[in-house]
């Protein structure tokens, strides 16, 4: 079993108990850092975003169904008062708990439901290519978004396609998409960028990024880059199934599009670098 499979197996198995990532660490045997990076990565969904959305979801279903008490169905979910539920459900739907019970209908509710257990086993992956670097150096612009609707990260790689190519010191050849800080409200730092040789003047404009040097598994991903998150859950699946350890630097899950990549297609030479643990 995945370690996605594992933590979506306790989510949904114990969601009404109090949950956080100490407790999923214990379980799964993982570290938290990396629990709250790869499961958003596979998901999108950030661990405490998704149970607060389930919670809510099955609230909403209770309410629908005339549930005879708000208190109750507030305590079941996880909040200690009415108040504190009413918050978060109107937060979260846009409705009260009272509009919704009185309506009597689940209609236009961004409901969040369970996410299947086998989700990141529907892709396959070959092997990868394991690879040593030294420390890596880039140069591009960051910005931060939302990691189940990630919508900015295709104008983000526009705005950065006229310096691909065109920055002095740049190793040609490649661009780069590296995954940085995941917050526990589902928010996520992603670096649009280009190799670069150490020690030259980066652009104003542009932010540098240096990674430690690293062990890599270098997957390939086969189709759409819109289809990348298959690929990230089938490399994650086949490096716990072999026992490897992954890295606990920040910016150690790298997308990697080669010189073959084709921006306006969105396919062709597209790789998943995973960083591993001495």
């Amino acid at each position: 079993m995945s370690v996605i499979a594992e933590m979506l197996w306790v989510l949904e198995s114990r969601s009404r108990e109090p949950l956080d990532l100490e407790e999923l660490s214990s379980v799964t045997g993982r570290s938290k850092s990396y629990l709250s990076r790869i499961f958003p990565l596979v998901t999108g969904h950030s661990v405490t975003g998704y149970l607060r959305a389930r919670r809510l979801s099955e609230a909403a279903r209770l309410l629908a169904g005339g549930a005879p008490d708000i208190l109750s169905v507030a305590l079941e979910s996880g909040y200690g008062s009415h108040e504190a539920f009413t918050r978060a459900f109107r937060d979260h739907f846009g409705l009260t708990p009272q509009m919704v019970r009185d309506r009597r209908s689940l209609e236009g509710l961004d409901l969040v439901e369970p996410l299947r257990m086998d989700t990141e086993t529907s892709a396959t992956v070959a092997p990868p290519r394991f690879e040593n670097r030294p420390a890596l150096h880039f140069a591009g612009i960051a910005e931060r978004h939302k990691m189940s609707m990630p919508v900015g990260i295709p104008e983000q790689w526009r705005r950065f396609q006229p310096y691909i190519g065109n920055v002095d010191g740049a190793i040609e050849g490649a661009a780069y998409g590296l995954v940085g800080e995941i917050t526990a409200d589902g928010m996520f730092d992603y670096f649009v960028a280009v190799e670069t040789r150490a020690g030259i003047d980066v652009p104003p404009e542009l932010t540098a990024v240096t990674v430690p040097p690293l062990r890599w598994a270098r997957f390939t991903h086969a189709g759409h880059v819109s289809a990348i998150r298959q690929t990230i859950g089938a490399a994650e699946q086949w490096l716990t199934a072999k026992g490897y350890e992954p890295s606990e630097a920040v910016h150690s899950f790298i997308e990697y599009y080669g010189p073959r990549f084709d921006g306006r297609t969105g396919t062709g030479d597209i790789e998943i670098w995973y960083g591993l643990a001495p």
